[in-house]
């Protein structure tokens, strides 16, 4: 009888205790119990410890550990330690190091470094994994499997002899034929025909472009060599251990290009996300919201887990800010807000040594003695009052299409523009979105959008036939899409769908596009109609021919001034937008449209400052601002105080309230 994972909110983080003396564990243990400490990450880097050399398994210094965190209530997430191959495995078999596009191979020293298909590093894996399995298969404390450590980050390509070996079988599986490969691929273009698949190598740097659909399918590849490592564990353990759950944490969701996690989470048992703030950023946490939103659609809507956040500063950006008094709070109990089980940290103590020294811990070098330690205690207890959200669920009316190999197709080489980024636009619109105070979820272009009253596809440059004639169905049944400029462009295999722009979507949107007028840096083209009638706009103009399609606005200035830059077209029982170009200002304008048109309701005249999230009966109003904001039609009581509320709430400077409905008495 396996037992459950810590009842409500689970509160913790990476412990890496192999890197202090014996003692420390007692004073962690003692102040894990003082903070409301329920779940802790072991074994994260410590395979060199847990098996010193080949076939020499020793687990008895973390059974004391293991042992010690189940007296004192603390549950135990075990992790496979792939993520650091032991120095004796690389000195035996070099060549398990990766290799660079460039023709480099790595050197040993850092995480990551060994090669998803690198027969030695797979066999070494097997072997370590199911010793650990065999050996805590019984242990009461362990609640979970961590498999692995953010697959993809650093290591996302590799090209040495044996991904290029289990290249050549990936694409004999995908292709069958060689013709259907070169036909895929436009191999007739510069001469790239292949006769045979031992002819085919990876897409290494070259003195110039290398053809970009084989370069997305080593893409594809790629990410499915790193998926099938994490499977080999994953079903050792679940042989081994067929009543704990199986995970592996993401590099952060909306920072891992490397990843297609719609595909990586039908692997997993619960979704775990890792987020870090991107300190120098102002509104960071409208960053934060995005990436709790993305984990929590790749989770289909399931509660999800918060593997990792930095009670402060990291220690990797240009500048490592600290956080100021009362963001971590903010930070934690906003990815509750949107979905998460739990509030995990890297790390419980920050370290002495190594590289990561100057990232922050739970556990700071100031001690105990400090004010984060004291925000730490106090969101534990925090966390202790909302163990009634935890199973609960986010709804949203308004989603937005994200699809990494449209990521990775768009930001390939020899694009018409180089400012035409995947996260430019997408980032644009979640923001925007955000002010407006709109829940989001993500969607796959290929997703059931039945549930959503308005559907924004930012950056679907690449867009299958399936997948437009989707957004078709969806805009006919009564639904509202809202199209961003440069999708619509491309099949899945980066070619030119047939026609004028954009082929796949030319005649859902009732218009074409007769040229592409990318602009130049720092260029801005007026816009006309908007409500100040001084709207700008960046990146991207075109000339828009209208079929079907009304015109909203125009462009007032640039090479396609008089001619629409944002088109309406009711189709069926829906409507399908299209905005041809980047607004400087405005966007919040023209979205707000949008969502009054589709009957999206929302708070209205609420401060930027304040995020609002409903879960479940719980209402989440998190002030990221300098000063009080009121908020009306507020019912229920106050988690954290127990005051009743049945009307206006104030929120103060810099504050959280959490407003669970209740009856009346």
């Amino acid at each position: 009888m396996y037992p459950e994972r810590p009842a409500g909110i689970a509160f913790g983080g990476d412990y890496n205790p192999e890197q202090w003396p014996r003692e420390v564990l007692e004073e962690d243990v003692a102040l894990m119990r003082e903070a409301g400490v329920n779940l802790v990450s072991l074994g994260m880097f410590a395979w060199a410890l847990m098996e010193p050399s080949e076939g020499r398994y020793e687990f008895g210094w973390l059974d004391e550990i293991v042992d010690r965190l189940h007296e004192a209530g603390v549950a135990v997430n075990l992790a496979t330690p792939t993520a650091a191959p032991p120095a004796w495995l690389v000195a035996r078999h070099p060549d398990v190091l990766p290799v660079t596009r460039e023709g480099t191979r790595i050197g040993f020293g850092g995480r990551q470094s060994a090669c998803s298909s690198a027969p030695a590093f797979l066999e070494a894996t097997a072997r370590l994994v199911r010793a650990l399995g065999e050996h805590y298969r019984d242990h009461p404390a362990v609640v979970m499997w961590h498999v692995h450590n953010e697959y993809g980050a650093p290591l996302g390509e590799c090209y040495c002899e044996h991904s290029v070996a289990a290249w050549r079988e990936w694409l004999q599986l995908k292709y069958c034929d060689i013709s259907a490969l070169n036909d895929a691929w436009g191999a007739t273009f510069w001469g790239q025909t292949y006769g045979d698949w031992p002819e085919i190598d990876a897409p290494r740097l070259n003195n110039t472009v290398v053809n970009p659909a084989q370069r997305l399918d080593y893409a594809r590849f790629s990410d499915g060599e790193h998926r099938a490592h994490y499977a080999l564990q994953r079903d050792i353990l679940r042989e081994l251990t067929p009543g704990i759950p199986v995970t592996t944490n993401f590099a952060g969701t909306v920072n891992c290009k490397s990843a297609d996690l719609w595909r990586w989470a039908r692997e997993l048992d619960v979704v775990a996300n890792d987020h870090y703030l991107k300190a120098e950023r102002p509104d960071n946490h409208i960053d934060l919201a995005m990436s709790a939103d993305l984990a929590r659609s790749v989770a289909g809507g399931a509660p999800w887990m918060l593997m990792e956040h930095s009670a402060g500063a990291v220690n990797w950006q240009p500048r490592n800010l600290a956080k100021r008094p009362g963001e971590m709070r903010r930070n934690s109990l906003a990815h509750v807000a949107r979905g998460s089980d739990s509030v995990l940290f890297f790390q419980f103590r920050a370290s002495r040594f190594g590289a990561e020294k100057f990232h922050s811990g739970l556990v700071p070098h100031a001690g105990t003695d400090s004010e984060q330690w004291r925000e730490v205690v106090r969101l534990g207890a925090d966390l202790r009052g909302l163990a009634e959200v935890r199973g609960s669920r986010v709804r949203a009316e308004v989603a937005i299409v994200w699809d990494w190999e449209s990521y990775w197709a768009l930001e390939l080489d020899w694009r018409p523009s180089v400012d035409l980024t995947f996260r430019e636009r997408v980032d644009a619109f979640y923001e925007a979105l955000w002010r407006e105070h709109i829940t989001v979820d993500f969607v796959h272009p290929s997703a059931d959008f039945s549930g959503y009253r308005v559907v924004v596809a930012p950056s679907s440059y690449l867009l299958a036939e399936a997948s437009a004639k989707n957004l078709h169905r969806y805009v006919e049944a009564g639904g509202n899409l809202l199209v961003s400029y440069f999708s619509g462009i491309v099949d899945e295999h980066d070619t030119v769908h047939p026609g004028a722009h954009p082929g796949a979507l030319r005649e859902l949107l009732g218009l074409s596009i007769e040229e592409f007028h990318p602009l130049r840096e720092h260029e801005t083209v007026a816009l006309t109609g908007g409500g100040t009638g001084a709207d700008t706009a960046r990146i991207w103009s075109e000339r828009v021919r209208p079929a079907g399609a009304v015109p909203v606005r125009n462009f007032a200035a640039g090479p396609d001034a008089g001619h629409p830059a944002f088109t309406r077209h009711d189709l069926g029982a829906g409507t399908a937008w299209y905005l041809a170009t980047a607004p400087v200002t405005g966007l919040r304008e023209l979205l707000a449209g949008v969502l009054d048109h589709a009957g999206v309701t929302r708070p209205r005249g609420l401060s930027d400052a304040l995020e609002l999230v409903r879960r479940g009966a719980h209402t989440f109003l998190i002030n990221h601002g300098d000063d009080p904001v009121t908020v009306e039609g507020v019912t229920g009581t106050s988690v954290f105080d127990g005051v009743r509320h049945d009307g206006p709430v104030t929120v103060p400077p810099g504050a959280v309230v959490v407003v669970v409905e209740t009856p009346r008495p």
